[in-house]
């Protein structure tokens, strides 16, 4: 695309679904989307339209700025507006009603495995496809969290999910054992690969967690 988004495609964008990137809009908007390579219309029933990796960068990006007569209104956080993400362990607050968060947290999975039917060779949903690879994090706490694993809390239970230098792979924290090997069990059934390794200034295992390619 050789000139960003108008401000009606951007809007579209930004309300796509945070995890399978499904898009609603006019019929004329969604094609000027296709159209610039920011989107593909599924070619089965019901033929919605879902972000390529090219417009899940642009939703991830600060829109540009133009001028503008007037200061308009700083937009509210993403939290705030309701945008799903993953729990990766240590968050300050826990969601308001579980079972709701049960809800989400089922809906967000399947809604995954549903990207990766489209997405990966073959329809395959035994690995991760390659939005997982760009969000490794929030992948593998989406996985764990849809599993039934409680992320880290106050008390120090749970896992906890975090970046790592080293390229396609996430560090899993957990407070014994037991935690991590449940983990690396739930992991690998998603299309995972998961190891145990002893951190050498502390002592403290942890899993190495990258996603499947085959």
């Amino acid at each position: 695309m050789t000139r960003p988004p108008t401000a009606a495609q951007r809007r579209v964008i930004d309300a796509a679904d945070p995890v399978t990137g499904r898009l609603r809009g006019t019929d004329a908007l969604l094609a000027a989307l296709v159209r610039h390579g920011l989107a593909f219309r599924h070619p089965r029933p019901p033929h919605d339209h879902f972000l390529t990796p090219a417009g899940h960068r642009i939703r991830e990006s600060a829109p540009e700025a133009a001028p503008i007569p007037a200061p308009a209104p700083a937009p509210a956080p993403a939290a705030d507006a309701g945008v799903f993400a993953a729990r990766v362990g240590g968050e300050d607050t826990a969601p308001a009603s579980a079972a709701a968060r049960l809800r989400e947290v089922r809906g967000a999975w399947q809604g995954l495995l549903e990207l990766r039917r489209m997405t990966n060779p073959g329809g395959a949903t035994d690995r991760p496809c390659g939005w997982e690879r760009a969000h490794l994090v929030r992948a593998a706490a989406l996985a764990l969290e849809a599993a039934g694993h409680p992320p880290e809390g106050p008390d120090g239970a749970g896992y906890r999910v975090r970046a790592t230098p080293q390229p396609e792979a996430v560090a899993v924290h957990g407070p014994d054992e037991r935690t991590l090997r449940a983990c690396a069990a739930t992991l690998e059934r998603a299309g995972w690969q998961a190891g145990e390794y002893t951190e050498p200034r502390t002592r403290a295992r942890y899993l190495l967690a990258s996603p499947r390619r085959a």
